[in-house]
């Protein structure tokens, strides 16, 4: 049946029907998983595959499946404003459910508009998954202390990107070098052509805008109205992520600020220094000290979650303040174990899609970098340093993934003013990419993700005219954002 989705890699072998036209395949849908959830109400959602080659440059080659969903549009026939696909980030995010659960808050007249498409990336869910195994020790409980501090724990960290890099290369064989932005971007086209639509408009959140950029380079002819959301900017992913780690510096200097300005509340000082002593406090205690499998690891892992999201803040505060007065980390855990097989495959696909998109930084920079970070406080939060593993990568890539054209029409690019998972930098970067697109910017907001996330009807209504009427804006566009969250 074609609602049963391929749940592992499956090389399948090519037949010249699809060898000579993958792209013009149909797309045929039925039921879905159980992992997708239903839409309320009357709208439904549903599910199928499309076969695409490994490597589009031989489309004789072995052959992958793409696993895809759709919601309908709600409206009438003449409000149908074509597809559009939507992508959650990562890289590594599962899109599958995606359509379903962004769908629901989309704008009403964007939801009767466009068809929402779904789809698993290459190496994600259930388009071939990756598996890197161990990944180096990633998964053990509790983790390496992520910070290396001196010559030993450098060599120890560096030993660890290695044995993941080894992994992966054990685990995704000869998938490793095709799991990849460029090839991606081919699957998406193909999802395109197959459901007979002249053009793909996108509404792509944080890796999703790199896959928006990377749609436009290659296909700009093709490309129609793409919100870009959270942006990745144009620099290698290693770039990118030192930059993401010293923008959440700022962040957590900004949450240790606003966690004194309310001592009664969370007892954990009443300056941003004495919340900063708890803080580094709480994880000197754990590193010595696991608790239950909650180590340095996962506490940084915990902290990194929550500075992109301030309405994570007071759970953050409240799970140190609990630590310290209890010795408990429960309140620190996330819902979902990091060890889940949904957490591996995204992990594992993270590492695989930079590393194939970008040259690898050394040994030597990766040190030196940390030890930089290090001077600019001494307990940063390393965990978004995906990349690193890259110095290690068994298939190297020569090549930077293109990004934006100027034969593309205007994209819509969305930012918060303070987003330090995708710091608003990047916006403005990739904007010189994409002559004729406009900024629109949260001002005074904190927060990962803004349309259709963050309730701002400013960026709420700019977004879906541009997406349902194609209005685009005449300048860059200034929101009123909420500011630090307030306390209950």
């Amino acid at each position: 049946m074609l609602c049963a989705l391929a749940a592992a890699a499956a090389l399948l072998p090519a037949t010249p029907a699809q060898a000579t036209a993958p792209e013009t395949q149909p797309l045929h849908f039925d039921a879905c998983p159980d992992s997708v959830p239903r839409p309320a109400g009357p709208d439904r959602v549903e599910c199928g595959r499309i076969s695409v080659p490994l490597d589009w440059n031989r489309p004789q080659g072995p052959r992958i499946e793409v696993a895809v969903s759709r919601v309908p549009a709600s409206g009438t026939p003449a409000e149908r404003r074509g597809i559009l696909l939507v992508n959650p980030g990562g890289p590594g995010g599962s899109g599958l459910p995606y359509a379903v659960t962004k769908r629901a808050k989309l704008p009403e007249r964007v939801r009767r508009s466009y068809d929402v498409i779904g789809f698993d990336p290459r190496g994600v869910g259930r388009s071939a998954p990756a598996d890197c195994g161990a990944m180096g020790g990633l998964f053990g409980s509790p983790g390496a202390d992520p910070v290396p501090v001196g010559p030993a724990t450098e060599r120890a960290y560096l030993a660890s990107l290695r044995n993941t890099a080894d992994d992966c290369a054990a685990g995704a064989g000869a998938m490793l070098a095709y799991l990849s932005t460029e090839q991606t971007v081919r699957d998406m086209d193909a999802i395109r052509a197959a459901l007979g639509e002249p053009r793909a408009n996108l509404l792509g959140v944080s890796y999703g805008t790199y896959l928006g950029a990377a749609y436009a380079a290659r296909f700009p002819h093709r490309t129609g109205r793409m919100v870009l959301d959270s942006v990745v900017g144009p620099w290698d992913w290693y770039d990118f992520d030192v930059i993401q780690s010293r923008a959440l510096l700022r962040q957590r200097d900004t949450f240790f600020a606003w966690t004194a300005g309310h001592p009664d509340r969370f007892a954990l000082g009443g300056s941003a220094e004495a919340v900063r002593r708890a803080y580094v406090h709480a994880r000197e205690g754990l590193t010595a000290r696991p608790v239950a499998g909650f180590g340095p690891a996962e506490f940084d892992r915990a902290v990194y979650r929550a500075l992109g999201r301030t309405e994570r803040w007071a759970g953050l505060a409240d799970g140190l303040r609990t630590y310290l007065r209890d010795g408990s980390p429960d309140a620190l855990r996330p819902a979902t174990a990091f060890d889940s097989p949904d957490s591996r495959n995204y992990e594992a696909a993270n590492r695989i899609v930079k590393c194939a998109d970008a040259p690898a930084p050394t040994p030597h920079r990766i040190l030196s970098d940390i030890r930089r970070t290090r001077r600019l406080d001494p307990q940063p939060v390393l965990t978004g340093m995906e990349a690193s593993t890259c110095a290690y990568w068994h298939h190297r890539s020569v090549q930077r993934t293109s990004l934006g054209s100027p034969d593309a029409p205007p994209l819509l690019l969305v930012a918060s003013a303070h987003d330090p998972v995708t710091p608003i930098e990047g916006a403005h970067r990739l904007r010189r990419l994409l002559p004729g697109s406009r900024l629109v910017t949260l001002d005074n907001d904190y927060s990962h993700g803004v349309f259709a996330s963050r309730g701002n009807a400013c960026v709420d209504e700019t977004a879906a005219a541009y997406l349902v009427d194609g209005t685009v804006p005449t300048a860059d566009v200034r929101c009123t954002g909420p500011g630090l969250p307030a306390v209950r």
